[in-house]
């Protein structure tokens, strides 16, 4: 399973490695793919909660675009 996000103030690679840390705090979460052109997030798991995911995202300071 799949989930991906649009998400703002994705700079650098410091913003990947917190995203990265902080997704995968979340059940089921496999792997983080972060690019940081157009800050675009994959989460890739096992029953991915898109709403906790989004939460955690924002929560890290990364909100939805």
């Amino acid at each position: 399973m799949q989930e991906e996000f649009t998400v703002q103030n994705v700079k650098c690679g410091g913003c990947v490695k917190a995203i990265q840390d902080g997704l995968a705090t979340l059940p089921g979460v496999d792997e983080v793919e972060v690019t940081i052109d157009g800050g675009r997030v994959r989460v890739t798991g096992e029953a991915l909660d898109r709403t906790a995911l989004a939460a955690k995202l924002a929560e890290l300071g990364y909100p939805e675009a």
